[in-house]
């Protein structure tokens, strides 16, 4: 990771060499406008932060119900994951324009945009992972005659954890794009705002400092994820390829 980021520095220092500031700054410039930006602007980073966590808390815990849902009911699973298939074929670009039309505030626009786009990860795959279970599991804890509510509690949802975890560690760095382009349509406040602003003033030195904080944003989503990977799912053996 360090050697790329010192790959990335040192092409943006010669390629700013041969063009003005207003087209590349250099690394130097890029990193005075990201100290003002951090000085500055804290609260827009918060702001931006906290809808994406609390979108993906909401769409992971939905996504997931859907999800089992959809693997274990013959009654109401198909017509819920033909909602969710119809779904995916939606463009983002139409829930963020729909949003606009359907929501007064900010904060449920851009909740809604992110619910509706993230929520369908986590429920195709649950439910792709209820698929690919065992039925030789099953048989098993059948000869026990255990519950409904047993069945799920004690084989059903610990096997799909993995791919949970999978499925958050997948759309960390979709659903920070997606924030991004919901917060230039639909808020005033918040990183893709504040995005918006240097782009419309041509600042593009404040427009790659705070393409430097979503990376960062996204390197410690993603460790967060592989952390939490790694205490979850501790007693899974990693395969090592000789």
């Amino acid at each position: 990771m360090i050697v790329v980021i010192c790959i990335i520095g040192i092409a943006l220092q010669v390629a700013s060499s041969f063009v003005p500031d207003y087209v590349l700054p250099s690394p130097v410039g890029i990193w005075h406008a990201l100290v003002t930006l951090l000085m500055n602007d804290p609260m827009h980073i918060a702001i931006t932060l906290g809808r994406l966590i609390v979108a993906i808390i909401f769409s992971m815990a939905t996504g997931v119900v859907i999800g089992l849902v959809m693997g274990t009911s013959k009654r109401i699973g198909p017509y819920l994951r033909a909602l969710v298939i119809v779904d995916t074929g939606i463009p983002a670009l139409s829930w963020m324009l729909v949003a606009v039309f359907w929501f007064k505030e900010p904060e449920s626009r851009i909740f809604f945009i992110l619910t509706v786009i993230l929520l369908p990860f986590y429920a195709l795959n649950v439910y792709e992972g209820v698929r690919s279970m065992s039925s030789e599991w099953l048989d098993m804890l059948e000869s026990f005659r255990p519950t409904r509510w047993q069945t799920m509690r004690y084989l059903i949802v610990p096997h799909v954890v993995p791919y949970v975890l999978l499925t958050t560690k997948s759309v960390i760095g979709y659903a920070i794009r997606m924030v991004i382009f919901a917060e230039l349509v639909a808020s005033a406040v918040g990183i893709g705002s504040r995005m918006n602003f240097a782009q419309s003033t041509f600042r593009i030195d404040q427009v790659m400092a705070w393409t430097f904080v979503l990376v960062v944003l996204n390197l410690i989503f993603q460790w967060l994820a592989g952390l939490a990977e790694k205490r979850l799912l501790k007693w899974r053996k990693e395969a090592m390829v000789r």
